[in-house]
């Protein structure tokens, strides 16, 4: 399974929103800048993140973004949700008319615990994890 680019930049913006919660409104420009994303593709990744609840924008000469929660109640399952939709990691797994062998498709198994696995790691770690294993509070992630 690939992540999609937008998945992966905005998870790199709304984390580095959260970074600077302590500090003055984050500018989209800025935001762009320290992530090498283009502003125009990031103006369309916060307004998703925005319309899911995540980040509000503050208007004004010193507006930009913020969490729109304490980063401690921001699941990562949230934000992906979101970004990417549903964990699907085969087909059959949301339609099983997809496939004629899916009632007893052993392999078919196997995808329904990966896409568990996903779903359970992402809703056991808050943005905040990332945050503070940024700032080297925390130890890496166990697999």
């Amino acid at each position: 399974m690939r992540l999609s680019t937008r998945t992966r930049y905005g998870i790199r913006a709304i984390l580095e929103v959260a970074e600077n919660c302590s500090r003055e409104p984050l500018k989209l420009k800025t935001i762009a800048e320290r992530q090498e994303i283009s502003a125009k593709y990031l103006e369309h990744l916060m307004a998703i993140l925005k319309s899911a609840g995540l980040v509000r924008g503050v208007r004004g000469a010193r507006g930009g973004y913020v969490l729109a929660r304490p980063a401690k109640e921001i699941k990562m399952s949230e934000v992906f949700r979101c970004l990417e939709g549903p964990v699907v990691t085969v087909e059959c797994l949301n339609d099983k008319s997809y496939c004629k062998k899916t009632a007893d498709c052993v392999s078919r198994q196997l995808w329904v615990e990966v896409q568990k696995a996903i779903m359970n790691a992402l809703e056991n770690v808050v943005l905040q994890d990332l945050v503070d294993r940024a700032a080297g509070k925390q130890q890496s992630f166990t697999l």
